[in-house]
């Protein structure tokens, strides 16, 4: 009997388990969960060790906490979407950014397994990151790396993947494809949960 899917959450946050997607030694997938921020496999005290919640699309390759995931543990963080923050002169408003569909994408992301002698494993990983497209920009100058659908499987298939490859599919994901608008300030709060977090606030328009 498989697992049930995991519910539905809207408002995740760094440090908390997540859901993602891994490759199986067979070639098929598995939903595995890990804690948001990389942990490296090579930290020597987890309490103390510096857990990235992003890594550059354009330095994978140069930052030692990512070269060996970048390798062999590439993963899928599946959404809905994603929130950014649009500054004021007195606050920062958010904004929830999804497909103009409803459909699900996933973000490009890179985990570890760390392990100790008398200590349980921990399963962690990072977003990656890339440059913002046109509806993005308006907000912040990253955003995730989300993944056309022809290259999820490339993505998380085992080996190297030569660096062109990775140039084109971290391309800004089309922002035709998305549609951003104000949501509650509720989601400012971490241990807030519910999609009413994700409904639009009424009487505001849409950026699309």
């Amino acid at each position: 009997m498989q697992d049930p899917s995991p519910p539905p959450r809207y408002n995740v946050a760094p440090s908390q388990p997540v859901p993602v997607i891994i490759s199986t030694p067979g070639g098929g997938r598995e939903i595995v969960e890990m804690t948001w921020g990389l942990l490296p496999s090579w930290a020597k005290d987890p309490r103390s060790a510096r857990r990235p919640i992003n890594a550059r699309a354009e330095t994978l390759s140069q930052r030692p906490s990512f070269r060996s995931p970048l390798k062999h543990r590439r993963c899928l963080v599946p959404a809905s979407g994603f929130f950014e923050w649009k500054k004021t002169n007195s606050s920062r408003i958010p904004y929830y950014i999804h497909r103009k569909d409803g459909d699900h994408f996933a973000f490009a992301g890179l985990y570890d397994i760390w392990t100790a002698p008398g200590s349980p494993s921990q399963l962690s990983f990072t977003i990656v990151t890339t440059e913002p497209n046109e509806l993005v920009s308006g907000y912040h100058d990253r955003m995730p790396a989300i993944l056309l659908e022809r290259n999820e499987e490339r993505w998380i298939l085992p080996g190297e993947i030569p660096l062109h490859s990775l140039s084109e599919m971290f391309t800004p994901y089309p922002a035709d494809m998305l549609v951003a608008y104000q949501v509650s300030r509720a989601v400012n709060n971490p241990e807030n949960e519910g999609k009413k977090l994700i409904q639009k606030q009424e009487g505001l328009t849409s950026i699309l």
